[in-house]
Protein backbone atom coordinates (compact mmCIF):
# COMPACT_ATOMS: atom_id res chain seq x y z
CA UNK A 1 0.00 0.00 0.00
CA UNK A 2 2.78 2.42 0.89
CA UNK A 3 4.52 1.68 -2.40
CA UNK A 4 1.29 2.23 -4.32
CA UNK A 5 0.65 5.55 -2.58
CA UNK A 6 4.20 6.67 -3.28
CA UNK A 7 3.76 5.84 -6.95
CA UNK A 8 0.49 7.76 -7.14
CA UNK A 9 2.08 10.74 -5.40
CA UNK A 10 4.99 10.64 -7.82
CA UNK A 11 2.68 10.57 -10.84
CA UNK A 12 0.58 13.40 -9.40
CA UNK A 13 3.65 15.50 -8.67
CA UNK A 14 5.09 14.84 -12.12
CA UNK A 15 1.78 15.78 -13.78
CA UNK A 16 1.49 19.00 -11.81
CA UNK A 17 5.08 19.81 -12.66
CA UNK A 18 4.43 19.26 -16.37
CA UNK A 19 1.33 21.46 -16.31
CA UNK A 20 3.15 24.17 -14.40
CA UNK A 21 5.97 24.07 -16.93
CA UNK A 22 3.48 24.39 -19.77
CA UNK A 23 1.66 27.27 -18.07
CA UNK A 24 4.93 29.13 -17.66
CA UNK A 25 6.09 28.43 -21.20
CA UNK A 26 2.93 29.33 -23.12
CA UNK A 27 3.01 33.10 -22.48
CA UNK A 28 6.65 33.12 -23.52
CA UNK A 29 5.78 31.27 -26.72
CA UNK A 30 3.02 33.74 -27.55
CA UNK A 31 5.21 36.75 -26.80
CA UNK A 32 7.99 35.34 -28.97
CA UNK A 33 5.63 34.71 -31.88
CA UNK A 34 4.26 38.25 -31.73
CA UNK A 35 7.70 39.80 -31.31
CA UNK A 36 9.04 37.96 -34.35
CA UNK A 37 6.13 39.16 -36.48
CA UNK A 38 6.94 42.80 -35.72
CA UNK A 39 3.21 43.47 -35.76
CA UNK A 40 1.54 46.76 -35.00
CA UNK A 41 -0.75 46.89 -31.96
CA UNK A 42 -3.92 48.84 -31.32
CA UNK A 43 -5.21 50.52 -28.19
CA UNK A 44 -8.73 50.22 -26.82
CA UNK A 45 -10.94 53.12 -25.79
CA UNK A 46 -14.01 53.50 -23.63
CA UNK A 47 -17.21 52.18 -25.26
CA UNK A 48 -15.38 50.42 -28.08
CA UNK A 49 -17.54 48.08 -30.13
CA UNK A 50 -15.47 45.03 -31.05
CA UNK A 51 -16.60 42.70 -33.85
CA UNK A 52 -15.06 39.31 -34.60
CA UNK A 53 -15.59 38.11 -38.16
CA UNK A 54 -14.51 34.97 -39.98
CA UNK A 55 -15.35 31.36 -40.75
CA UNK A 56 -16.05 28.28 -38.59
CA UNK A 57 -13.08 28.90 -36.31
CA UNK A 58 -14.69 32.20 -35.31
CA UNK A 59 -18.29 30.96 -35.57
CA UNK A 60 -17.59 27.95 -33.30
CA UNK A 61 -20.67 27.13 -31.23
CA UNK A 62 -22.45 30.46 -31.47
CA UNK A 63 -26.24 30.76 -31.63
CA UNK A 64 -27.00 32.68 -34.83
CA UNK A 65 -30.29 33.93 -33.36
CA UNK A 66 -28.45 35.73 -30.57
CA UNK A 67 -27.22 39.23 -31.36
CA UNK A 68 -26.70 40.78 -27.92
CA UNK A 69 -23.09 41.81 -27.24
CA UNK A 70 -21.16 40.10 -24.42
CA UNK A 71 -23.62 37.21 -24.46
CA UNK A 72 -22.43 33.60 -24.41
CA UNK A 73 -24.91 32.60 -27.13
CA UNK A 74 -23.71 35.44 -29.34
CA UNK A 75 -20.03 34.73 -28.77
CA UNK A 76 -20.01 30.94 -29.15
CA UNK A 77 -17.73 28.47 -27.39
CA UNK A 78 -14.41 29.06 -29.16
CA UNK A 79 -11.55 31.53 -29.14
CA UNK A 80 -13.92 34.51 -29.40
CA UNK A 81 -15.53 33.64 -26.06
CA UNK A 82 -12.13 33.09 -24.42
CA UNK A 83 -10.78 36.34 -25.87
CA UNK A 84 -13.87 38.23 -24.75
CA UNK A 85 -13.44 36.92 -21.23
CA UNK A 86 -9.87 38.17 -21.15
CA UNK A 87 -10.86 41.55 -22.56
CA UNK A 88 -13.69 42.05 -20.09
CA UNK A 89 -11.66 41.04 -17.07
CA UNK A 90 -8.68 43.18 -18.10
CA UNK A 91 -10.63 46.29 -19.09
CA UNK A 92 -13.78 46.49 -16.91
CA UNK A 93 -13.66 50.28 -16.98
CA UNK A 94 -14.00 50.48 -20.80
CA UNK A 95 -17.57 49.19 -21.17
CA UNK A 96 -16.58 47.11 -24.20
CA UNK A 97 -19.38 45.72 -26.39
CA UNK A 98 -18.20 42.55 -28.13
CA UNK A 99 -19.92 40.75 -31.03
CA UNK A 100 -19.27 37.62 -33.08
CA UNK A 101 -20.59 37.17 -36.62
CA UNK A 102 -18.38 34.36 -37.92
CA UNK A 103 -20.06 31.92 -40.35
CA UNK A 104 -18.79 28.39 -40.92
CA UNK A 105 -17.40 27.74 -44.39
CA UNK A 106 -16.96 31.39 -45.34
CA UNK A 107 -14.38 32.68 -47.75
CA UNK A 108 -13.67 36.38 -48.28
CA UNK A 109 -16.28 36.85 -50.99
CA UNK A 110 -18.90 35.36 -48.66
CA UNK A 111 -18.00 37.85 -45.96
CA UNK A 112 -18.64 40.55 -48.56
CA UNK A 113 -22.09 39.15 -49.38
CA UNK A 114 -23.28 39.70 -45.80
CA UNK A 115 -21.06 42.64 -44.84
CA UNK A 116 -23.72 45.37 -44.68
CA UNK A 117 -25.79 43.46 -42.10
CA UNK A 118 -23.12 41.49 -40.26
CA UNK A 119 -20.44 44.16 -40.07
CA UNK A 120 -21.15 47.70 -41.20
CA UNK A 121 -24.54 47.97 -39.49
CA UNK A 122 -22.93 47.09 -36.15
CA UNK A 123 -20.58 50.06 -36.59
CA UNK A 124 -17.60 48.42 -34.91
CA UNK A 125 -14.77 50.62 -33.73
CA UNK A 126 -12.52 47.53 -33.64
CA UNK A 127 -12.89 44.90 -36.36
CA UNK A 128 -11.06 41.57 -36.12
CA UNK A 129 -11.07 39.39 -39.25
CA UNK A 130 -9.83 35.81 -39.37
CA UNK A 131 -10.36 34.50 -42.90
CA UNK A 132 -8.39 32.59 -45.51
CA UNK A 133 -8.19 28.90 -44.67
CA UNK A 134 -11.33 28.07 -46.68
CA UNK A 135 -10.14 30.25 -49.56
CA UNK A 136 -7.43 27.62 -49.97
CA UNK A 137 -8.86 24.45 -48.34
CA UNK A 138 -12.02 24.46 -50.48
CA UNK A 139 -9.92 24.31 -53.64
CA UNK A 140 -8.91 20.83 -52.44
CA UNK A 141 -12.26 19.63 -51.11
CA UNK A 142 -15.17 21.58 -52.58
CA UNK A 143 -14.31 22.52 -56.16
CA UNK A 144 -13.69 26.17 -55.35
CA UNK A 145 -11.66 27.76 -58.15
CA UNK A 146 -10.41 30.88 -56.39
CA UNK A 147 -6.68 31.56 -56.31
CA UNK A 148 -4.30 33.52 -54.13
CA UNK A 149 -4.92 36.45 -56.47
CA UNK A 150 -8.67 36.09 -55.83
CA UNK A 151 -8.08 36.12 -52.08
CA UNK A 152 -5.93 39.24 -52.21
CA UNK A 153 -8.28 41.14 -54.53
CA UNK A 154 -11.39 40.19 -52.55
CA UNK A 155 -9.73 41.14 -49.25
CA UNK A 156 -8.65 44.53 -50.60
CA UNK A 157 -12.17 45.22 -51.89
CA UNK A 158 -13.69 44.26 -48.54
CA UNK A 159 -11.34 46.44 -46.52
CA UNK A 160 -11.66 49.41 -48.88
CA UNK A 161 -15.43 49.18 -48.52
CA UNK A 162 -15.07 48.96 -44.74
CA UNK A 163 -12.75 51.94 -44.45
CA UNK A 164 -15.05 54.02 -46.65
CA UNK A 165 -18.02 53.29 -44.38
CA UNK A 166 -16.05 53.32 -41.11
CA UNK A 167 -12.97 55.50 -41.67
CA UNK A 168 -11.84 55.37 -38.04
CA UNK A 169 -12.25 51.63 -37.48
CA UNK A 170 -9.24 49.88 -35.96
CA UNK A 171 -8.47 46.71 -37.89
CA UNK A 172 -7.06 43.45 -36.56
CA UNK A 173 -6.05 41.00 -39.29
CA UNK A 174 -5.60 37.44 -38.06
CA UNK A 175 -3.28 35.06 -39.86
CA UNK A 176 -4.89 31.94 -41.34
CA UNK A 177 -3.09 28.89 -39.94
CA UNK A 178 -2.86 25.13 -40.31
CA UNK A 179 -1.07 22.42 -38.37
CA UNK A 180 0.55 19.95 -40.75
CA UNK A 181 0.13 16.18 -40.43
CA UNK A 182 -3.07 16.43 -38.40
CA UNK A 183 -5.91 14.81 -40.37
CA UNK A 184 -6.99 17.35 -43.00
CA UNK A 185 -3.63 19.09 -43.43
CA UNK A 186 -1.18 17.21 -45.64
CA UNK A 187 1.51 17.88 -48.23
CA UNK A 188 -1.06 19.12 -50.75
CA UNK A 189 -1.39 22.31 -48.72
CA UNK A 190 2.17 23.43 -49.31
CA UNK A 191 3.70 25.65 -50.48
CA UNK A 192 0.48 27.28 -51.76
CA UNK A 193 -1.17 27.80 -48.36
CA UNK A 194 1.86 29.76 -47.17
CA UNK A 195 1.00 32.37 -49.82
CA UNK A 196 -2.34 33.01 -48.08
CA UNK A 197 -0.59 33.49 -44.76
CA UNK A 198 1.86 35.95 -46.32
CA UNK A 199 -0.97 37.79 -48.06
CA UNK A 200 -2.80 38.33 -44.76
CA UNK A 201 0.32 39.84 -43.18
CA UNK A 202 0.96 42.02 -46.23
CA UNK A 203 -2.63 43.25 -46.15
CA UNK A 204 -2.33 44.06 -42.44
CA UNK A 205 0.72 46.18 -43.21
CA UNK A 206 -0.99 47.91 -46.14
CA UNK A 207 -3.98 48.91 -44.02
CA UNK A 208 -1.98 49.79 -40.91
CA UNK A 209 -3.80 47.03 -39.04
CA UNK A 210 -2.74 44.96 -36.08
CA UNK A 211 -1.64 41.47 -37.13
CA UNK A 212 -2.18 38.29 -35.10
CA UNK A 213 0.52 35.72 -36.03
CA UNK A 214 -1.43 32.54 -35.37
CA UNK A 215 0.78 30.26 -37.47
CA UNK A 216 3.90 31.26 -35.55
CA UNK A 217 2.08 30.70 -32.25
CA UNK A 218 0.93 27.22 -33.23
CA UNK A 219 4.34 26.33 -34.67
CA UNK A 220 6.00 27.28 -31.40
CA UNK A 221 3.32 25.49 -29.36
CA UNK A 222 4.37 22.24 -31.04
CA UNK A 223 7.48 22.40 -28.85
CA UNK A 224 5.18 21.74 -25.87
CA UNK A 225 2.73 19.21 -27.28
CA UNK A 226 1.88 17.55 -30.63
CA UNK A 227 -0.45 19.03 -33.20
CA UNK A 228 -3.33 16.80 -32.09
CA UNK A 229 -3.20 18.54 -28.69
CA UNK A 230 -3.73 21.97 -30.25
CA UNK A 231 -6.11 21.15 -33.12
CA UNK A 232 -8.88 18.69 -33.90
CA UNK A 233 -8.12 18.28 -37.59
CA UNK A 234 -5.19 20.60 -38.35
CA UNK A 235 -7.56 23.51 -38.97
CA UNK A 236 -10.06 23.77 -36.10
CA UNK A 237 -8.47 24.34 -32.69
CA UNK A 238 -8.98 22.18 -29.62
CA UNK A 239 -9.77 23.83 -26.29
CA UNK A 240 -6.02 24.27 -25.77
CA UNK A 241 -5.73 25.74 -29.27
CA UNK A 242 -8.59 28.14 -28.61
CA UNK A 243 -6.85 29.32 -25.45
CA UNK A 244 -3.65 29.77 -27.46
CA UNK A 245 -5.55 31.83 -30.04
CA UNK A 246 -7.12 34.01 -27.34
CA UNK A 247 -3.76 34.61 -25.69
CA UNK A 248 -2.15 35.48 -29.02
CA UNK A 249 -5.02 37.82 -29.99
CA UNK A 250 -4.64 39.68 -26.70
CA UNK A 251 -1.05 40.49 -27.67
CA UNK A 252 -2.45 42.74 -30.43
CA UNK A 253 -3.64 45.17 -27.75
CA UNK A 254 -1.07 47.69 -26.54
Amino acid sequence: MKSSNSRRNFIKTASVGTLASMALSLPQIVSAAVAESGAKKISLEKNDIILFQGDSITDWGRDHTKLTPNDTGTLGTGYVLLTTGQLLIKYPELNLQIHNRGISGNKVYQLAERWDIDALSIKPTVLSIHIGVNDFWHTLTSGYTGTIETYIADYHTLLDRTKKALPNVKLVICEPFAVKAVKAVDDRWYPTFDLFRKAAKDIANEYNAAFVPYQAAFDKALELAPGTYWTLDGVHPSIAGEALMAKTWMESIS
